[in-house]
């Protein structure tokens, strides 16, 4: 729906109560509001504004003990219970490198914030602290647990409380995304010349954009020796091949503001209608099977040998979720996941049977 409809926010606290089983984004999206709209109306009741600034949160994240982290997309939900441990602030890129909570952030994309109490069906409150964009989209949560330290909780909302405690929410116009240059003129020597000369998977990402060219368009030029297409249903065969033999493995969603990474292994796997499910101790992924479009296993040399990931791109050719077996720097990519992801059904070979 047009995220540019506007209510009242009386109009939407009224909404929201009249429906208090549905979900926070499913209200959101039935108003054809923002979710930053939906708890910007909650001002003054069971939402506080405060300072968006990555690094003024993260330095104090520490202190807020174990907590759930939560990064999501369109069609992935990310989870990861633990604590923010060695936070490494930076203006461009900051980074979160705990032993559970693994985070690459983005500062510019964090544009609100607000402190959000309120009850559930049993009467507990419930304490987040909610980051959104300049359009009104979640970069990322954080959950308190009942080990949370809440006195450092009301310390932090305290002291990134903003004067400003609008109720109403205003989303930039809608992102725009430049799409991808014609095929035609995609040089797949030139970019097999670079992709093949990579040392490290950090330098994918600069090399599509030294070459102007889109992920999804790039892994369709290359060569099926670099990416090849998988049926989608490959990814609930490679989390249960995973778990099965206990793979350890990195799982990456993100948003515009984080990526969050899940690295170990998986073991319980559940599919639910159109959502595929981990739902283990510590790492809660949620995933819609049914917004994947197109999934490539990815060969990518570094300097201790190629690596293999396998990527889920949706229906605009963005990047869903990624997963890597898991490794050290200065290693070799485990034989096992290698070998996992290479057995998944291709999908020219099923499109041949």
């Amino acid at each position: 729906m047009d995220k540019s409809m506007r209510h009242n926010p009386s109009e939407i606290r009224a909404y929201r109560a009249a429906h208090p089983k549905l979900r926070e984004r499913d209200i959101a999206a039935q108003l054809g509001i923002c979710e930053a709209a939906l708890v910007a109306a909650e001002c003054g009741f069971t939402a506080v504004r405060i300072d968006s600034d990555a690094n003024r949160f993260l330095e104090r994240a520490v202190d807020l003990g174990e907590v759930l982290a939560l990064t999501r997309n369109e069609s992935a939900v990310h989870e990861k219970i633990g604590n923010y441990e060695n936070v490494q602030a930076g203006k461009m890129a900051a980074l979160v490198l705990g032993s559970e909570i693994d985070l690459r952030v983005f500062p510019s994309a964090w544009a609100h914030g607000f402190a959000v109490s309120k009850a559930d069906a049993e009467g507990t409150v419930r304490c987040s602290l909610q980051f959104f964009d300049k359009w009104g989209d979640a970069v990322h949560k954080v959950h308190l647990r009942p080990a949370s330290n809440k006195a450092a909780y009301n310390r932090i909302v305290e002291e990134l409380r903003l004067d400003d405690q609008s109720q109403d929410f205003i989303a930039e116009a809608g992102l725009s995304r430049d799409g991808d240059r014609p095929d035609s003129t995609v040089d797949a020597e030139e970019l097999r010349d670079h992709w093949t000369k990579l040392t490290d998977t950090h330098q994918f990402h600069g090399m599509l954009r030294k070459l102007n060219i889109g992920r999804r368009q790039a892994l369709h030029a290359v060569g099926d020796d670099l990416a090849w297409r998988l049926d989608p249903a490959g990814i609930e065969a490679m989390l249960r091949g995973s778990a099965e033999i206990e793979l350890p493995i990195m799982c990456f969603v993100g948003s515009r503001g984080v990526i969050q990474i899940h690295s170990g292994r998986v073991a319980n796997i559940a599919a639910m209608g159109p959502w595929l499910n981990v739902m283990d101790p510590t790492f809660h992924l949620h995933l819609r099977r049914d917004h994947i479009a197109e999934l490539w296993a990815v060969r990518k040399p570094t300097a201790d040998g190629h690596v293999t990931s396998l990527e889920a791109l949706d229906a605009k050719g963005e990047m869903v979720i990624q997963f890597f077996g898991k490794r050290k720097e200065g290693y070799a990519e485990r034989p096992e996941w290698r070998l996992l992801v290479e057995g998944l059904p291709r999908l020219d070979t099923i499109a041949a049977a």
